[in-house]
């Protein structure tokens, strides 16, 4: 049987982290959520997720320097990420793939259609 995938979901709000990772796990996956970005980063070094779910706006550092710090790391080089924003702007959609992010989705989001950005992050990244 093969493993299940592992997510990082990184987000300042508990309730978007509880709600994320409660869905993924139902579905199978492997998930762990960190509420800031420098908690995020220790996270992702130490869980090696095969996706990372990131948000933008967050108190201690922003969703894209995170991105950035993740994409410098080896064992993050391939591992997509998913940029989650409340900001509907073309500068964000465009900074976040500048700092190496691969999808960005617009809050709120259904957990289904997430899922489902998932499964084709993930699959693009195996190839």
């Amino acid at each position: 049987m093969k493993a299940a995938s592992k997510i990082l979901v990184i987000d300042d709000e508990e309730e978007i982290t509880d709600i994320v990772e409660t869905y993924f796990e139902s579905l199978g996956y492997d998930v762990l959520a960190a509420n800031s970005g420098q908690a995020g980063l220790k996270m992702a070094a130490e869980f090696k997720p095969n996706l990372v779910l990131l948000d933008i706006m967050m108190p201690d550092t922003s969703g894209y320097e995170v991105c950035s710090e993740l994409k410098q790391m080896d064992s993050m080089r391939g591992v997509p990420v998913v940029f989650l924003t409340g900001r509907d702007t073309r500068e964000d959609s465009g900074r976040s793939f500048q700092s190496g992010g691969d999808m960005f989705v617009k809050k709120p989001f259904s957990c289904e259609r997430l899922a489902d950005i998932v499964k084709i992050a993930l699959s693009s990244a195996s190839k």
